[in-house]
C-alpha cells in the first residue's frame, strides 16, 4: 500500500508540475515562432540598461508590429508590439510612452509592468525572456 501511495504521489509530481505553463493565446494576434538576441551594449538598445525604459525590436520572422522589451528594474518583460484587443490594421501598432503603451486608434492604455489595461479583455501578448549578461533573448 505504501508503494502504491508513493508511486501515485511521485507520478502526480512528475506529471502535475510543468516547467512551462506559458500561455499567450490571443485571437487577434498570430503566434510567431521566433528568437532574437538584444545586446544592451548597442546604442539602439542601451536604454534597456535603466529601469523603466522600453525599446522596440523587429525580429526576423517575429511579430509584424515588433516586440517591446521593458526593463522593470528587476527583470525584463517582452510584449507583442500590436494592440491585443483589435484586428491587425494600420493603426494597431502600440506607441510607447514611459512605462505605458497605447493604441493610437482607441483609448487602450497598457501598463508595461503588468501588460494589463483596465476593462480590456486581453492583456498585452507576452513573450519569453532570458538574460545572459548583456544579452536579452526574447523568444516564443
Amino acid at each position: 500500500m505504501k508503494k502504491i501511495l508513493f508511486l501515485l504521489l511521485l507520478s502526480g509530481i512528475i506529471f502535475g508540475c510543468s516547467k512551462d505553463k506559458f500561455n499567450n493565446t490571443n485571437p487577434f494576434l498570430p503566434n510567431y515562432s521566433f528568437s532574437v538576441d538584444i545586446n544592451k551594449n548597442l546604442p539602439s538598445y542601451s536604454g534597456l540598461n535603466f529601469a523603466g525604459n522600453a525599446v522596440k525590436a523587429y525580429p526576423a520572422n517575429g511579430p509584424s508590429r515588433g516586440v517591446i522589451i521593458f526593463n522593470t528594474g528587476g527583470t525584463y518583460n517582452a510584449w507583442d508590439g500590436a494592440c491585443p484587443n483589435q484586428d491587425l490594421t494600420t493603426c494597431s501598432t502600440l506607441l510607447i510612452s514611459g512605462s505605458n503603451a497605447s493604441c493610437p486608434c482607441g483609448s487602450e492604455n497598457y501598463n508595461l509592468f503588468t501588460g494589463l489595461s483596465s476593462g480590456k479583455q486581453y492583456p498585452l501578448k507576452q513573450y519569453r525572456v532570458e538574460v545572459n549578461g548583456d544579452i536579452i533573448r526574447v523568444y516564443n
